[in-house]
């Protein structure tokens, strides 16, 4: 059950496979921020259905700026603070 303050990932659309946190919830659909492409002042509403739920649950009254938001979700979504192995660069 998506649920306000989880980070979710992104089934469908232009933006699958991108990590995103639920800011609000309305019946069916879900209020998302990752602070780049869809700032906390111009939010995504996204079908419940087309997310997937992840264990990381995050406070989104501690999210006050985007830069935060961004820094929050990086180790998901491939920024400088992620942590990538040798299989995610191509090395052997």
């Amino acid at each position: 059950m998506i649920e306000k303050g989880m980070v979710v990932r992104s089934k469908a659309g232009h933006d699958r496979g991108g990590f995103f946190l639920v800011m609000e919830t309305e019946g069916d659909f879900a209020l998302l921020a990752d602070g780049k492409n869809r700032p906390l002042d111009r939010q995504k509403r996204k079908r419940k259905k087309h997310l997937a739920e992840t264990l990381v649950r995050i406070d989104p009254g501690c999210v006050k700026t985007d830069r935060q938001l961004r820094r929050a979700l990086a180790k998901w979504n491939g920024g400088p603070d992620s942590e990538k192995e040798e299989s995610d660069l191509g090395q052997r």
